[in-house]
């Protein structure tokens, strides 16, 4: 979702908001205002590929190379319908056909991370759900993921899930339900946000079909604390539910959320990530997610960063090593998660 004066006509999310923080008496204790690239930006890390547009042919060309080079299988899209965009960017559904064709030169799947959308609910995710597969469904690029019944089915993941009540949920994903895409050309695999460890619940009462944790900070949230994985996977195991657990290489989003400090999750040189990839592969996942590729507002992105200093920022980089660390330390523990799969999915039916 990034852009600059060349691609765009403007710069687009790099030169991102300071967000205020809710308690005005805190809010004034930071400072206001937005970033102004190139050379100041809304992340702490900068980019090897600079303040670059993701309309860019040779930027997504280069960011399909890097994630093959990590053997990442799928990239999840953020979306929004054709004509929305989050509250800091705008439309990006027409780059979608851009992505899958160079998605499918690199070998590479695609899934949709549907994002909250104003108003979103049962009716229209329908609508989407259908646009979105009558629309890229037939690309050779668009990710299907084989079930245990040996259907291949799409798959959505879906952001902040928890914002909609489960009996809306359940129209669209249950077989009764009145918008029900299940047995239509329109089902697929859903994947509900758990926050909370109360939502378990309520994500089983909505018909999804399998959990993500998405946050990148260990002890965030219940869902992102790493100690609460086995238990997760429990639950998912007996209810019948994908469990994905989302692993990042640490967290800092204090470029535009200044007062937000005590998420900061230093990476340790690669260790936190590991760290994290470890306690993945310990619940034997049919996926592992990975947060983020290129989230570079919340620092958590394993794209190339490279060091950078100007008048007034020192950016963090990824030294001693090299910006390519992520993508290797990624390839390393992809390839142990490959390996250790045979042994455990050989007793079970595979995934």
């Amino acid at each position: 979702w990034y852009g600059n004066p060349q691609f765009d006509g403007k710069y687009i999310h790099w030169n991102h908001l300071v967000l205020e923080h809710w308690d005005p008496r805190i809010a004034k204790n930071y400072p206001q205002g937005r970033h102004s690239p190139p050379d100041d930006i809304g992340s702490s890390f900068y980019p090897e590929l600079g303040s670059y547009s993701s309309r860019d042919p040779t930027v997504i060309e280069t960011h399909m190379r890097q994630m093959r080079s990590a053997s990442i299988g799928v990239l999840a899209l953020s979306w929004y319908p054709p004509d929305s965009s989050d509250e800091n960017g705008e439309a990006t559904d027409n780059l979608v056909p851009t992505i899958l064709d160079k998605a499918h030169k690199y070998n590479l799947k695609v899934t949709f991370h549907i994002e909250p959308y104003n108003n979103r609910d049962d009716e229209n995710m329908y609508k989407n759900v259908k646009y979105i597969i009558d629309k890229y469904g037939n690309h050779p690029a668009f990710y299907r993921y084989k079930t245990k019944t040996g259907n291949a089915l799409p798959m959505f993941y879906v952001y902040d899930s928890y914002i909609t009540k489960p009996e809306k949920w359940a129209n669209l994903l249950t077989t009764s339900g009145s918008q029900s895409v299940r047995n239509s050309p329109y089902d697929g695999l859903f994947i509900a946000l758990l926050v909370e460890e109360k939502h378990k619940y309520d994500i089983l009462k909505s018909g999804f079909d399998g959990i993500y944790t998405y946050f990148a900070t260990n002890g965030f949230t219940y869902g992102s604390s790493h100690q609460n994985w086995a238990n997760l996977k429990y639950f998912c195991d007996k209810y019948n539910l994908i469990f994905i657990p989302s692993v990042g290489p640490g967290y800092i989003d204090t470029s535009i959320r200044p007062w937000n400090s005590q998420n900061t999750r230093n990476r340790i040189n690669g260790k936190y990530y590991e760290v994290a990839l470890s306690a993945a592969l310990q619940t034997h996942p049919s996926l592992i997610s990975i947060t983020s590729f290129n989230e570079w507002h919340e620092g958590t992105q394993i794209e190339k960063a490279v060091p950078k200093r100007t008048s007034n920022t020192v950016y963090l980089d990824y030294r001693p090593h090299k910006p390519s660390l992520y993508l290797e330390l990624t390839r390393k523990w992809s390839e142990k998660y490959s390996k250790d799969r045979t042994t455990y999915t050989s007793d079970q039916q595979l995934h």
